[in-house]
């Protein structure tokens, strides 16, 4: 293909969100001047659900009715995810403290802390999503965040979808917001009379979603960008097709704005995966086979046939998929080739349907080759550190005059002044006496 037609390829559905961008000012302003006057309103307009201000917050009743809703089977299997996805994330938080000595008396570290209030968003447009509650809000309550909250769009008789309210429930959040699309970012941006204020919104969803997000990024930390699905299945020569075409077809029955592809250097695979994938479509409602049918079809979906493995790895990397699985009968040897992607799955038997429900690592993930630049979901989300510093005399003795030498050099006097004969001097003051006058001062201001 030529340069322009790979260009497209790499191209997604959320590359331009300016229509969005612009529709959506007004509601992020409604919801800032009216708080829930607004939300309420949005609900009946977008949602079709008659709410009021009082019905906003799912109640302790709600969470009751829920859980008697769902069946025992699929809350064994939400119980069973949230353990998996809890242990992945305690694994990979941080201590709380770490400090080395990096010269005689001179000791630097990092303190984690975790973040006030987040919001962990759950998108409901085309379909419900257990999965992404637990997915955010786990590491959320792992990190130690004292106050996360969910969002999540009602349906139309303004109920939440009952299992999103037991993952709620299994994660450990209590507090359940019906509030979606555009509003629900503009909702924890600025808070209102019922949704408090938060410091971050994380989580993926809709473009009028994302575009809220890109609007209101300098008032509230927005996270990951996490846009519709994507995902390369690459297949080596070894590699089954019928599983290649199997697989191919998960992410890409999310919605028709996603984004699938097979890669392949094998002709034969390339050929034998096309004339399974229409049978696997046969077993699929109309409307996801319908999704994924447009998607295979169009210029961000479909079979790629590169020239050689090299040729692969280039274009899986400057693709940067949300989600990459290697099929090969030995996967380990094509990973060190791999620099972007969000999430890697090694072989046959890990589709990206256990990844995304339960295998542990976080199904939230940068898309539109953010994974160039960007981690998935996790802890470190929810925390932030800050650098700690501590110097004894020895160390100051080693520092001071070569940070007077840098000082200088760069034309800051106090800086200078600091590590200076002055502040010997300052030692050697008495410091009753500096005690005393200052108080003096603080008795006539």
């Amino acid at each position: 293909m030529s340069a322009g037609q790979r260009e497209r390829l790499l191209s997604r559905a959320e590359d331009d969100l300016s229509f969005f961008v612009e529709k959506v000012a007004p509601i992020v302003d409604a919801v800032r001047d009216e708080g829930d006057t607004a939300l309420v309103r949005f609900a009946k307009a977008f949602d079709g659900a008659d709410l009021d201000a009082t019905s906003l917050k799912v109640s302790d009743a709600e969470f009751e009715q829920a859980r008697s809703a769902v069946s025992t089977d699929v809350i064994d299997v939400l119980e069973y995810a949230a353990d998996n996805i809890r242990r992945f994330h305690e694994a990979q938080k941080p201590g709380d403290m770490w400090m080395k000595e990096i010269r005689p008396g001179v000791l630097v570290g990092e303190r984690y802390t975790p973040i006030d209030s987040v919001a962990c968003y759950s998108p409901r447009g085309k379909g419900s999503f257990p999965s992404v509650t637990l997915m955010s809000a786990i590491p959320a309550v792992v990190a130690g965040v004292p106050k996360p909250i969910i969002l999540t769009p009602p349906g139309p008789d303004g109920t939440v979808d009952p299992a999103t309210l037991v993952a709620a429930q299994i994660a450990g959040v209590p507090d359940v917001y019906k509030v979606g699309g555009g509003q629900a970012v503009a909702s924890v941006a600025f808070g209102t009379e019922t949704v408090p204020r938060c410091r971050k919104v994380t989580g993926p969803g809709s473009p009028w979603y994302l575009a809220a997000r890109q609007l209101l990024q300098h008032t509230i930390d927005t996270g990951l960008p996490a846009g519709p699905s994507e995902v390369i299945v690459m297949a080596d020569p070894s590699a089954n097709p019928s599983i290649a075409a199997l697989d191919i077809i998960i992410e890409s029955e999310h919605g028709d704005d996603s984004s699938a592809f097979l890669v392949t250097w094998s002709r034969d695979v390339a050929l034998a995966a096309q004339a399974a994938i229409p049978g696997y479509w046969q077993q699929m409602s109309e409307q996801r086979a319908g999704f994924s049918g447009t998607v295979l079809n169009s210029e961000r979906g479909g079979i790629v046939l590169a020239e050689s493995a090299q040729q692969a790895y280039d274009f899986i990397n400057d693709y940067a998929p949300e989600h990459l699985q290697i099929l090969s009968e030995a996967p380990f040897e094509h990973l060190s080739h791999i620099r972007n992607a969000s999430e890697i799955l090694l072989g046959q038997h890990a589709p990206g349907s256990i990844a995304n429900y339960m295998m542990g690592p976080n199904c939230v993930l940068p898309t539109s080759g953010a994974a160039m630049t960007h981690s998935p979901l996790g802890v470190l989300d929810f925390m932030k550190s800050s650098s700690v510093g501590h110097m004894t005399a020895t160390g100051y003795a080693e520092m001071a005059p070569k940070t007077h030498i840098f000082a200088t050099y760069e034309g800051f006097d106090a800086h200078a002044n600091a590590v200076s004969s002055l502040r010997e001097t300052a030692f050697a003051q008495d410091h009753s006496k500096l005690g005393h006058n200052t108080q003096g001062l603080n008795d006539k201001s």
